[in-house]
């Protein structure tokens, strides 16, 4: 079989000069503005009917375009992940495309934008094109270049970064190749033949993947070069003031490049250059490109994350292996995308997992002693830790984890814009190199490589799929690899294998293996002696629990998956040992570490936290969590006031239960317990137990969140003499249900809350609202309403509903001075209940209040605010309340200040105490602030 496969591969090199010839052609000429921003474009797009049907319509690429309009695809994603610098930028920092003209044969064509996509033109020709028959696309258009803050490539500082930048024919296989520009450096390349005229300003210079030829320019101060290339894929363009690119030449291509280590010599980077590009030809057959460009703002695309957040002083890595490791990247995801042409938007995952089996392999070739903390594994301190004992390659599979952990692992199959954003650049593309491992080790790395090579010279420069390459693994092997595409690939599932039971018969044992999530795959079962290998046997694919014989050979410990090749949800339930009283030894570590799966690790960090009453709160957090999360963790972190000179902290314990493919994603229990203080020397113990149910769409990418939460909170306060505490101890049962739609142009949220207690009950509603229109103009709105359906408290506002503070009895929000009346901490505002700023006579409400606030931009940060509503108390009729003022938005719901300008009390910017009535929302907890940062990748 293997013969007929390289007789086969012959045959298509024999064919290579034809099927490599590019069915359409891009003519143009090109002139660019004094300052670069605009290009000035007479184009001629020569396009091909490939199909077998006539065809009354073209499609055509303008994904420039795509940034013009705040409703476009593109606009939606960067709204969906809280991207702030595109909405607020001008319509000439977005750039976009303006056609004059556009004809077909001579003739004026009807032409439109695809419904929703702004991005792609239908092109409706008058008379049909038959199959195997060519027409001419004629256009003249204007492009200013968006700038390049939003993708890395575009316009920057009167310099060009080009990336598919022309208006290009769109691809016809069986049907048109037709998506949006998303962001998602997955633009559908195709090889065309380009003749392209470009005439640019005197004091620049081009560097370019095309044939460069001078021209005479008839334009004052102008260049001219003719850029041409037969059968290309892609029209990367460089015209910088300063030609930073160096030039190097390889035994086998010519490398145009602006990557750079100031530490190395030019002939060590043309030394590691040629040794990629030799180590690539080993993996996939002769190279097939007479010139490269391996560029900065490629690399940055796609970062090796972890390197890329080094300062360029700290250098823990051998000399060269940062720049190695970089270039490798950047060069292996060219070449792959150059030389395997599909529709990136659905197959990226497949290149994205070939890149990453690459830079594996390369790193085991060349770097095999490399640490994933490189010389810092031996500092004294860092080498205490397990993350010292990890190999480089081993941050595949921590990163992917990261993400199942958290039940947030998508298919490796999905199409990129499918997926959340730290799937689709890290976790998916891991996951999917780590398949290539994992396939290694079941079939044999020869017939992994050997089928990749086979891939590639069958399909380099032309049009295919990943289904191809599978049915070449296929050919090579007796085993079935459908549990790969089908479960490895296409499933949500996780993977999570347990060694059940372990029992001696006889010279045998019996061993029991537990396929935890129903997800059929094989595994390697493995006999330990002293930590060492004795065996390793591989067990067929299987769904559920299997039982399998293996000859004893002494060993003390049985193991699935010991090596770690297959990426699993939880690899603490691998090990079983034999003789032991306890499977796994028990390990304390100081300070968060990455997870040992050999122990059962406990963590000990430092801890502090602040109120007035207690000051500053020092101590040890014992907790079991590593910097993965856990499904069961619990934490103890007593601390020690250094004001209230006592005791305070808390612990707690909790279990999420995840759910696979269905609307419910999560189901959380748990029990807490604190001790802090609420006054000087005065304490409060708060008990809770609490189950919390979290819906979350299917399509992972949607940021709409339902939460069903029912928990009970006992409160037990200190009592003396000289402060009252109105209600020293109370148990309240509490329902609570929270909708959230959280994006940066449209934010909604709604909650209803019911709490019952001895002594009341009581039932609220909250709707917000904001909108930001496509003038920046933002508009927020809230409202809230709430009753008391009984109230037996007597003279006592604890319980009441707040106009602008609340008591916060139930002790759910992060109060720096819980109990103050007066001073700074005071002021601080949370936006709950009735939300207003300003401090009425009347602060509090013992039968019902409705409220709204709202707020509108009156520049970028500043906003104007105004809070109205009615209220009433017990044996008085209804009251009416407003204020207004300038809010300052530094940083939305996280550092915020609210200045009071007129009100029910009248005009407040002129009073004496003015200072006193600022009001402030200031957030200094480190989970709150993290979640800032993270929002758009999940």
């Amino acid at each position: 079989m293997k013969n007929r496969y390289l007789l086969y591969t012959l045959f298509l090199f024999t064919l290579f000069s034809v099927s490599a010839r590019a069915q359409n052609k891009v003519k143009a000429e090109i002139i660019t503005s004094e300052n670069l921003k605009t290009l000035t474009i007479l184009q001629t797009i020569t396009f091909k009917n490939t199909s077998e049907t006539p065809l009354s319509s073209i499609y055509l690429y303008n994904w420039q375009n795509a940034f013009s309009d705040k409703n476009s695809p593109l606009a939606k994603r960067y709204a969906q992940e809280f991207v702030r610098r595109f909405h607020f930028a001008s319509d000439y920092e977005r750039g976009g495309t303006t056609i004059h003209s556009l004809s077909s044969s001579n003739t004026d064509s009807n032409w439109r934008f695809v419904e929703g996509q702004v991005d792609l033109i239908q092109v409706d020709i008058n008379k049909e094109l038959p199959p195997g028959e060519s027409i001419d696309i004629n256009l003249n258009y204007s492009l200013i270049i968006p700038d390049q803050k939003f993708t890395g490539f575009g316009w920057n500082d009167r310099e060009l970064n080009l990336k598919d930048w022309l208006i290009l024919p769109a691809i016809l296989e069986e049907d048109w190749i037709l998506y949006s520009h998303k962001d998602l450096n997955d633009f559908p390349l195709q090889k065309l033949d380009y003749d392209l005229s470009f005439e640019y300003p005197n004091t620049y210079s081009i560097k370019s993947i095309f044939n460069s030829k001078k021209e005479e320019s008839v334009l004052t101060g102008y260049q001219k070069v003719n850029l041409t290339g037969e059968a290309l894929a892609g029209t990367t363009l460089f015209v910088k003031r300063i030609d930073n690119f160096e030039s190097i030449q390889t035994d086998h291509v010519k490398i145009y490049t602006n990557l750079k280590d100031s530490s190395l010599r030019p002939e060590i980077e043309a030394l590691i250059l040629d040794r990629i590009v030799y180590f690539l030809e080993d993996q996939f057959g002769e190279f097939g490109f007479e010139t490269m460009m391996v560029t900065e703002e490629d690399y940055n695309l796609s970062p090796v994350y972890g390197l890329n957040q080094l300062p360029s002083f700290i250098r823990p890595f051998p000399d060269g292996f940062q720049y190695d490791i970089k270039v490798l990247k950047t060069l292996t995801d060219q070449y792959l995308r150059r030389s395997l042409l599909m529709n990136t938007r659905e197959s990226q995952w497949f290149l994205d997992a070939i890149l990453v089996k690459v830079m594996m392999d390369y790193v085991d070739a060349y770097y095999p002693d490399v640490k994933l903390l490189g010389t810092f594994s031996n500092f004294i301190g860092v080498k205490w830790f397990h993350a010292s004992d990890l190999m480089f390659n081993d941050r595949y599979n921590f990163i992917h984890q990261t993400t199942i952990r958290q039940n947030l692992g998508q298919p490796v199959d999905f199409p990129q814009d499918s997926l959340l954003k730290f799937n689709q650049k890290l976790s998916n593309p891991y996951k999917g190199g780590l398949g290539f491992k994992y396939l290694e080790d079941y079939l044999g790395k020869d017939i992994v490589n050997e089928s990749l090579k086979i891939y590639f010279s069958q399909n380099s420069l032309n049009r295919s799929n990943p289904e191809d390459y599978f049915k070449i693994v296929s050919s090579l092997t007796e085993k079935d690899i459908n549990w790969f595409q089908s479960n490895y690939l296409g499933s949500p599932k996780d993977i999570d294998f347990k060694i059940k039971k372990v029992k001696k018969i006889s010279d045998s044992l019996e061993i029991e293996i537990l396929n935890k999530t129903r997800n059929s795959m094989p595994v390697a079962v493995y006999q330990l002696k002293d930590d060492r290998i004795i065996s390793k046997n591989w067990v067929d694919a299987f769904r559920n629990d299997t039982i399998i014989y293996l000859k004893d050979l002494g060993s003390d410990q049985v193991a699935v998956n010991y090596e770690g090749i297959i990426p699993e949800f939880n690899p603490r339930n691998n090990l079983k040992s034999r003789g032991r009283l306890l499977n796994k030894p028990l390990q304390f570590r100081l300070l968060e570490d990455i997870d040992d799966p050999k122990y059962n690790q406990l963590f000990i960090t430092p801890e502090f936290t602040y109120n007035l009453y207690d000051g500053l709160a020092l101590g040890p957090k014992l907790y079991n969590t590593s910097l993965l999360p856990k499904q069961l963790s619990f934490k103890i972190n007593p601390k020690y006031g250094l004001t209230s000179n006592a005791v305070v902290g808390g612990a707690s314990i909790d279990y999420t239960h995840f759910l696979k493919g269905e609307d419910l994603f999560s189901v959380r229990y748990g029990l807490t317990g604190s001790r802090f203080s609420y006054n000087q020397d005065l304490f409060y113990r708060r008990y809770s137990g609490y189950i919390s149910m979290t819906y979350r769409p299917e399509d992972l990418r949607d940021n709409a969140r339902h939460n069903l939460s029912v928990r009970t909170v006992n409160v037990d306060q200190d009592e003396n003499e000289f402060v009252e505490t109105e209600e020293p101890n109370y148990n309240i049962f509490n329902i609570r249900y929270n909708f959230s739609d959280k994006n940066l142009d449209r934010f909604f949220t709604t909650s209803v809350d019911y709490q019952i207690a001895q002594k009341f009950s009581k039932l609220s509603s909250t709707f917000s609202f904001r909108k930001l229109y496509n003038n920046n103009r933002q508009i927020n709105l809230r409202f809230y309403g709430g009753l008391f359906l009984y109230n037996d408290t007597q003279d006592s506002n604890f319980f009441s509903f707040a106009l602008d503070r609340p008591t916060d009895y139930l002790f759910d929000y992060n109060y720096y001075g819980r109990s103050e009346q007066s001073g700074l901490f005071s002021q601080q505002f949370i936006m709950a209940e009735g939300g207003f700023k300003s401090q009425f006579n009347q602060r509090f409400v013992n039968q019902w209040i409705t409220s709204t606030n709202v707020s509108t931009t009156i520049w970028n940060w500043i906003f104007a605010y105004a809070d109205a509503g009615f209220y009433k108390n017990r044996y008085a009729n209804p009251k009416f309340v407003y204020d207004s003022g300038i809010r300052l938005s530094f940083v939305e719901d996280y550092f915020e200040l609210y200045l009071p300008v007129y009100s029910s009390n009248g005009w407040e910017i002129g009073d004496d105490n003015y200072d006193q009535r600022i009001r402030f929302i200031v957030s200094l907890d480190l989970g709150t602030l993290f979640k800032l940062f993270t929002r758009k990748w999940y």
